[in-house]
C-alpha cells in the first residue's frame, strides 16, 4: 500500500487541532464535575455553558437553554422521536417520517409501532426529495410529530425543511429534523426555518465522537429518555462529558465560521473527481439530486460492478469509501435509501459513497481515479467472463 486516502468523511472525521486544543485542559486541569457546587465544578460548568452558547448561536436558537447535550446523534434522534411521542400521546399516536431517514430515526419509530403507535413512511422521488403532496395526504387529526432529515447521509440531497416545517405547524404538529449531515454544509436557523427539535453530532464536523445535542424549542414537552440524575436541567441523567462537550462547542463554532470557504473547497474536490471519473470510466451514474445537495457527498454507481467487491479493492490500495451509511456497514442488505428512491437494482448494488474532507488534496483525488479505473476494469472483466460462462 503506497498511499492512503480517506474519503469517508460522512461517516466520521478526524478531530481538528483547534478542537483538540479546546478539549485538552478539560482532561487534567479543569476536571471537576460540572454539576458540583464547589469551584472545580463551577469552572467545568462555565466550559459547558460556553459550549451551549456556541451551539445555540450556530443554529440561531432563541436561548441557550434550548440545547441539551447527548452522547451523539443517535441518542438525540431516539430522544426526540420517543420523548415527544410519549409526551403528546394524549393528543394522538400517529407519527410521520420519510423512508430514507437514518436508522436512528427509523428504528425508534419501529419501536414505537411495537407500543401501538402508527407511523407513516413518506416516499421520496428518484432524487431523494420527500414528496410534499404525500406528506399532506398522510397528515391526520392524531398526528403529533413529523421528523424529516435536513440532508440525507447517503446521497446528500437537501430537503425542503422550511416548507415541511410550515406544513407541520399549519396543522399544529411538532417538527423535528436530523441535521447531523447539515451543520457546516448549509445554513441552519431554527427560528427562520420554524424547527421545533433538531439533532446534531460532533464527529461529523471534526469534533470528538460520543457527543451531540438535541435542540428543543422552549415550550415543547418531551419525556426523558435517560433517568438517573438532574443533569441537563433535569432532562438527561448522567455526568456531563466536559472535554467532549467543549470540543463539540468549538467544532460547531468552526463549522459555521468556516462554512463558506470549506464548502467552496469541497465543491471543487467533488467536481474535479467526478469530471475525471467520467472522462476515464464509462457507464457511471450519479445518484441524488442534481443541484439540491451538499458538496461533500458524491454517491456514484458503476455499471456491471459489485459495490462490495469494489470497496475491498479500493481498500487494498489504501482508498477508504463506503457503501451506504457506516451504521449499517455490517449488513449485507442493499441501501434502504437508494431502494426508497426506486433506483434499479443494478444501480443500487453498484453504488459507493465518496465523502470529501478538509484535508483532501488534488494528488489524493488523482490517485483515487487511478485506483478506481483499475478496479472497475478488473471487476467488469470478471463480470463479463461470468456472464459469458452462464450462457
Amino acid at each position: 500500500m503506497n498511499k492512503r486516502v480517506y474519503l469517508d468523511n460522512a461517516a466520521t472525521t478526524y478531530v481538528s487541532s483547534e478542537v483538540l486544543a479546546e478539549m485538552l485542559p478539560c482532561f487534567n486541569a479543569i476536571y471537576g464535575n460540572s454539576n458540583s457546587l464547589h469551584s472545580y465544578g463551577r469552572e467545568a460548568s462555565a466550559i459547558v455553558d460556553r459550549a451551549r452558547d456556541r451551539v445555540a448561536h450556530a443554529i440561531n436558537a432563541a436561548k441557550s437553554n434550548e440545547i441539551y447535550f447527548t452522547s451523539g446523534g443517535t441518542e438525540a434522534d431516539n430522544w426526540a422521536i420517543k420523548g415527544i411521542a410519549h409526551a403528546y400521546s394524549n393528543k394522538g399516536k400517529h407519527i410521520i417520517t420519510s423512508a430514507i431517514e437514518h436508522h436512528a430515526v427509523l428504528d425508534a419509530c419501529h419501536q414505537l409501532e411495537e407500543e401501538g403507535y402508527e407511523v407513516t413512511y413518506i416516499p421520496v422521488d428518484k432524487t431523494g426529495l420527500v414528496d410534499l403532496t404525500e406528506l399532506l395526504r398522510a397528515i391526520r387529526k392524531d398526528t403529533t410529530l413529523i421528523s424529516i432529515m435536513a440532508v440525507n447521509n447517503e446521497v446528500g440531497t437537501i430537503q425542503n425543511i422550511k416548507a415541511i416545517a410550515k406544513i407541520a405547524h399549519d396543522y399544529g404538529i411538532i417538527f423535528h429534523t436530523d441535521a447531523v449531515q447539515a451543520i457546516g454544509a448549509i445554513k441552519l436557523d431554527v427560528q427562520d426555518m420554524e424547527i421545533d427539535a433538531l439533532t446534531l453530532s460532533a464527529h461529523k464536523i471534526y469534533g470528538p465522537k460520543g457527543v451531540g445535542c438535541l435542540y428543543l424549542k422552549n415550550g415543547i414537552r418531551i419525556e426523558n429518555l435517560i433517568s438517573g440524575g438532574n443533569q441537563e436541567r433535569g432532562k438527561r441523567g448522567g455526568t456531563v462529558d466536559v472535554p467532549a462537550v467543549a470540543g463539540f462547542g468549538k467544532a460547531v463554532e468552526i463549522a459555521v465560521r468556516d462554512m463558506t470557504i470549506n464548502q467552496q473547497k469541497l465543491r471543487s474536490e467533488r467536481d474535479y473527481l467526478l469530471k475525471n471519473i467520467q472522462e476515464k470510466i464509462d457507464y457511471v451514474t450519479v445518484n441524488g439530486h442534481p443541484h439540491q445537495k451538499i458538496n461533500g457527498i458524491l454517491n456514484i454507481s458503476f455499471d456491471m460492478v459489485d459495490n462490495e467487491s469494489l470497496l475491498m479493492l479500493l481498500d487494498m490500495e489504501g482508498v477508504a469509501v463506503s457503501i451506504g451509511s457506516a451504521c449499517t456497514s455490517n449488513s449485507a442488505e442493499p441501501s434502504h435509501v437508494l431502494k426508497a428512491m426506486k433506483l434499479d437494482d443494478d444501480i443500487v448494488k453498484s453504488s459507493i459513497r465518496i465523502s470529501f474532507g478538509k484535508n483532501t488534496s488534488r494528488s489524493d483525488l488523482d490517485y483515487v481515479v487511478e485506483v478506481l479505473e483499475k478496479a472497475v476494469s478488473q471487476l467488469r472483466s470478471i463480470s463479463a467472463v461470468t456472464k459469458a460462462g452462464r450462457k
